[in-house]
């Protein structure tokens, strides 16, 4: 079965472009120049990745990636030709599991392409091996908090919670660690991947949509909190 990937832009020379790479590595390609067809495609087609301009002529980017976010999980990297953290925790905030500035190389963006999709394969594997029970051999019970590694599914008092791969490994990661502050740095490499950048609002930006789907309060956050300049920490 092939990888569906979905790219959307209106620079006709960057999407050609991004198309030409990603098929050359296999994928199947659903090339938009405006965020209406984009969206039309997202509903009928089943996509495995979604690379979304922030600059569109009808829907702009990030409401393009907050109408997706209310129905599916599968990855999303925004495009953005400024280098502002406004823009990078906007995307974040929305639902975004990835950015990239303009102009870039078509070979890291297919590499990050490559990385977020193991992650969601492991998700969906994960997933679909334990559709219709949560008896996992590996998981984190928290004051009503349940976390199971085996079928990558989280429930709250009983009440599933619909979290995108990267936002449930963060939550397993602090949950392997509860008890230790883990810094932004430590989190952002064991989860992304990534060499760590200083300034790097990424893990800030997830934590905190993180925090909204756990129903967490601003100040005294029951589960996720933030040891102030060292980083966060799940309690027993």
């Amino acid at each position: 079965m092939s990888t569906n990937i979905m790219i959307v832009d209106d620079e006709k020379d960057i999407a050609d472009l991004v198309q030409i790479y990603l098929e050359n590595d296999g994928f199947k390609v659903f090339k938009f120049y405006n965020g209406k067809d984009a969206l039309e495609c997202a509903l009928h087609e089943k996509l495995d990745l979604a690379i979304l301009d922030v600059m569109l002529p009808d829907i702009d980017g990030f409401s393009l990636c907050k109408q997706i976010r209310k129905d599916y999980f599968f990855p999303i990297i925004m495009l953005t030709a400024k280098n502002e953290d406004s823009d990078k925790i906007t995307g974040l905030t929305l639902g975004a599991d990835d950015y990239i500035c303009k102009p870039f190389n078509p070979l890291e963006l297919t590499a990050r392409v490559k990385t977020q999709l193991r992650r969601y394969t492991r998700y969906n594997k994960a997933d679909n091996e334990n559709t219709n029970t949560f008896a996992p051999t590996t998981e984190h019970n928290i004051r009503g908090l349940n976390i199971s590694k085996s079928s990558h599914r989280v429930f709250l008092n009983n009440k599933e919670l619909a979290l995108t791969p990267l936002e449930f490994d963060i939550l397993w990661y602090l949950c392997e660690h509860k008890g230790n502050v883990v810094s932004s740095e430590e989190l952002f490499e064991a989860v992304w991947k990534e060499k760590y950048i200083d300034s790097n609002n990424t893990v800030m930006t997830h934590i905190a949509r993180l925090r909204e789907k756990l129903h967490e309060p601003a100040r005294k956050p029951k589960y996720v909190k933030t040891v102030w300049g060292v980083g966060y920490t799940i309690d027993d």
